[in-house]
């Protein structure tokens, strides 16, 4: 039989047909090569975006942030490597046992660890950050998908409460928050960088692709703070604080010849290092934003300024008796009648009634500039957050009794940071002098305020006034002569002063021949039966001023013998 003319198979359909079905099929695939060559040859960008956008990430890559050095190149803070853990929540699946133990880990509740992971509503969450490397060590090996990790820093310091107000503190995003920390936070922090990487279905860093922008590590910054001089004022305080039960002080330590801070303690302080349980009244910089009427610290620059016009001389007599001055309608008075005092005398025994006098005798204006020019109402020019103005009002508003109180301490406010820099202007013979917290190159130059003859002969009365005869004998130090003045001030509650709440401070300088350093202490509320600035805050500055002078090496310009001081219960109080 012959097949081929069979009438089964017989074509029925057109040959056009089936051909026109062949081309129809070769040029759909052609079509679909077509375009598989130009998505993956030619325009690739949407593909690699989905890819990208399942597998690809840009890491922040931190940088190290700067250390921060005392004077002498003794590290004050310093980061140390951390881990952050982080999810990706539509990723993470785990099982109830590495639930349990992730949790652990973690130090959280498994509620705490679910609740971050279902209810972020985010495509991405932290889970802890600033772990210890250990412990994130022990989280990779849990192997949960979705669970990732990066590197940062956290900050460490390692003088504890010692330094915590000199440097004060970074936040979690390792940013200053406090201190020179966040004062020279631009220098000390650098700029991140980033990077594109790869990362597997469980979050974790298959390949590092590129290098989008290097991290720029943050500067070291050494300071003018010496952390010997610093940890010896800071204990000194704290004893004193203990001693006479106080609520609070100060203390600073300036270079005269510098104007470089060398140290800066206050209490209550804090560790920087934990701060779980931080409170506000702990957090204060008191040196530098707390302001205080400053008592009779205040007699050396209304007598400087009544000697630089040609008033009065040294020598000159002030007839204080009967130890009380009536002005207006209000009436002042000394701690004891003194009687005739020269003006030298008047600084040494600290007496209101002289002090009063002499102010009546300049014009308000003149001792509002003198006043002004020595630091007083405006803000130290200093690179240090919350260093506050005080207060001094214009001399238009004075009435006369206003600027009698004015001349021996009350009626405006300091910060001692500022009473600390007008002294320079005693011990620099007559130059304010600029005041830094970063290691200067040697000694500066200051403004003018007083000719140096006033300010020696200030000098000399300062030098009586911390002398035996004096308010301050327990300011002395062997082997040095020592020049500074007591501040005794009622503090200031509701309104009205208080009766039995005071501050005490003393402010001094050391090597009076040649001085070379100034030291402000302030004593808040000292409450176990001694309040006078010469029996509270004067041995505290004796101590510090003492172990910094001889830590630097300076030669003594006194005789090395015992210091012999007056009678206990002698008369030594300042008028307040």
């Amino acid at each position: 039989m012959n097949f081929s003319t069979s009438p089964v198979l017989e074509l029925r359909l057109p040959l056009w047909r089936s051909r026109f079905l062949i081309v129809l099929f070769f040029s759909g695939f052609a079509v679909l090569a077509g375009r598989a060559v130009y998505l993956q040859g030619w325009n690739d960008d949407f593909l690699r975006a989905k890819g990208e956008s399942r597998y690809s990430r840009v890491i922040e890559v931190s940088a190290n942030r700067g250390r921060i050095l005392d004077r002498n190149g003794e590290a004050l803070a310093v980061s140390t490597p951390v881990k952050s853990i982080w999810a990706i929540p539509g990723d993470v699946s785990f099982e109830p046992e590495k639930l349990v133990r992730l949790a652990q880990l973690l130090d959280l509740s498994k509620e705490d660890v679910r609740k971050r992971i279902d209810g972020a509503g985010v495509d991405f969450v932290y889970m802890k950050r600033q772990v210890p490397p250990e412990v994130a060590d022990r989280i990779a090996e849990l192997r949960i998908p979705g669970l990732g990790q990066s590197r940062e820093y956290r900050r460490y310091y390692p003088g504890g409460e010692v330094m915590a107000h000199v440097l004060g503190f970074t936040g979690v995003d390792d940013s200053g928050q406090e201190g020179i920390e966040l004062a020279f936070q631009k220098d000390l922090a650098g700029a991140a960088g980033s990077r594109r990487v790869i990362r597997d279905r469980r979050g974790q860093v298959v390949e590092d692709l590129e290098s989008i922008r290097a991290a720029q590590e943050g500067r070291d910054l050494t300071l003018s703070i010496d952390a010997k001089i610093q940890s010896l004022a800071f204990s000194q305080l704290k004893a004193a604080i203990e001693q006479n039960r106080a609520k609070a002080g100060g203390v600073m330590v300036l270079d005269a010849l510098t104007g470089e801070v060398l140290a800066l303690a206050n209490l209550p302080s804090y560790n920087p290092n934990n701060r779980s349980k931080l409170v506000g009244e702990q957090l204060r910089n008191r040196v530098l934003t707390d302001t205080f009427e400053p008592g009779s610290t205040m007699k050396p620059f209304t007598v400087a300024l009544a000697l630089e016009l040609g008033k009065i001389t040294p020598e000159t007599v002030i007839q204080t008796s009967p130890g009380k001055l009536t002005v207006g309608s209000a009436t002042i008075s000394d701690a004891h009648p003194h009687g005739a005092l020269s003006v030298e005398e008047v600084i040494q025994k600290s007496s209101n009634v002289g002090t009063a006098k002499i102010a009546l005798g300049l014009e308000r204006e003149d001792m509002w500039g003198m006043f002004h020019h020595a630091g007083f109402g405006t803000a130290p020019p200093v690179q240090f957050p919350g260093a506050v103005a005080g207060k001094l009002r214009p001399a238009k508003s004075w009435r006369p009794i206003e600027q009698v109180t004015m001349s021996y301490g009350y009626g405006l406010s300091v910060s001692l940071l500022q009473l600390a820099r007008a002294y320079s202007i005693f011990a620099r013979d007559g130059e304010l002098v600029p005041v830094s917290f970063l290691k200067t190159n040697g000694p500066v130059s200051g403004e003018r305020v007083l000719s140096p003859s006033t300010a020696i002969a200030m000098r000399r009365m300062l030098e009586m006034a911390a002398s035996n005869g004096g308010t301050a004998p327990k300011a002395q130090i062997m082997g040095y002569r020592v020049a500074g003045k007591t501040g005794t001030a009622h503090k200031q509650e509701g309104g009205r002063y208080a009766d039995r709440k005071y501050r005490a401070s003393f402010v001094g300088l050391a090597p009076a021949s040649n001085p070379r350093l100034v030291v402000a202490v302030m004593i808040d509320e000292p409450t176990a039966g001694k309040y006078f600035g010469g029996d509270v805050a004067a041995p505290v500055f004796s101590k510090v001023m003492e172990g910094a002078l001889r830590l630097l090496g300076v030669v003594p310009d006194a005789p090395m013998k015992p210091i012999v001081m007056p009678p206990e219960g002698a008369e030594v109080q300042e008028s307040i």
